[in-house]
């Protein structure tokens, strides 16, 4: 369990609490962690960086989110947060508390089972999804206090979930990991990829292209694009210079531009400033990013 609780500036003016706790046993291969966030400021605003999917129950409050076209789409009370392409603004009526469950690509197949691109830069009402079962959930969380019992509340239905979606195939299971192989080079390229998965199975690279965007929302390029920003403002955030995060980027301007794209914040902002959430997402060992998206304790020869 981490938690992240910057201290008050003034009583009027609450800083916002971040609980975070990995996942562990049977459903480790389709969730990254869970989270329990809480802010007591009457009006919030924030920058959420890309990421995959989430599962989020807005426990109090409501706000909205304004996606990178401009479009804006209300909070619901329990929603999906599809895959984004860059980062998004939300606006919050505090106070406003949300328990969430950050997905890995397998876990987006698994559990939610819509191909990501059709639903990028959205918000999804969860209580379609999961039908009776989301709103049930919703009011037994209003009576516990910790992020302990929402976990143990929300695991049965995530099982449940498993066997009601169709299962991930294998030759799926050996792309993933592939692709977390690549984003984990120092300068991946397209072609790279492609080698590397033909090395494992016999998928093509029209498919490849094809799962990229089931699982990603995007082509292997914008993917590329993710993968490399998210790990420079990581290592920008966590200290490094700009000269030592620049070289997989044309020049200097290239890289300020997409690390604002991708996180809303410039290098400067990162270190000055800096949104406390997105704070905690980049700190690598609190909040895993893509490259993660399959566990090393998944062994692909028992699936």
């Amino acid at each position: 369990m981490t938690t992240a609780q910057p201290a008050a500036e003034n009583d009027r003016d609450p800083r916002p609490q971040i609980e975070f706790r990995k996942a562990e046993g049977a459903l480790l291969p389709h969730v990254e962690s869970y989270y329990l966030y809480r802010h007591d400021a009457d009006d919030i605003e924030g920058v959420e960086r890309v990421d995959l999917g989430q599962l989020r129950f807005v426990i109090r409050g409501e706000g909205e989110v304004t996606f990178p076209d401009g479009r804006t789409e209300p909070t619901k009370k329990v929603m999906i947060n599809g895959p984004g392409t860059a980062a998004a603004q939300y606006r919050f009526r505090g106070p406003f508390h949300c328990f969430g469950v950050s997905l890995r690509a397998i876990g987006w197949k698994a559990l939610i089972g819509i191909p990501a691109y059709k639903v990028t830069d959205h918000l999804i009402d969860g209580e379609k999804l999961f039908c009776e079962q989301a709103p049930m959930l919703w009011q037994r969380l209003h009576k516990m206090d910790t992020l302990d019992e929402m976990v143990d509340a929300i695991e049965p239905l995530l099982k449940l979930r498993q066997y009601e979606v169709k299962p991930v195939p294998k030759a799926h299971l050996v792309f993933l990991r592939a692709v977390r192989e690549w984003a984990a080079t120092k300068d991946p390229t397209i072609d790279d990829l492609y080698v590397r998965i033909r090395q494992s199975s016999n998928i093509g690279e029209r498919q490849v292209q094809r799962l990229c965007k089931d699982y990603f929302a995007g082509s292997p390029a914008h993917l590329k694009r993710k993968f490399r920003a998210i790990g420079a403002a990581m290592r920008l955030y966590q200290g490094a210079s700009v000269d030592e995060v620049v070289e997989p980027f044309s020049d200097q301007s290239h890289m300020i531009n997409e690390v604002r794209h991708f996180t809303g914040h410039t290098p400067t902002s990162l270190r000055a400033g800096i949104d406390p959430v997105l704070a905690v997402t980049l700190d690598n060992e609190t909040f895993h990013f893509l490259p993660d998206v399959i566990p090393e304790s998944v062994d692909l020869r028992r699936r």
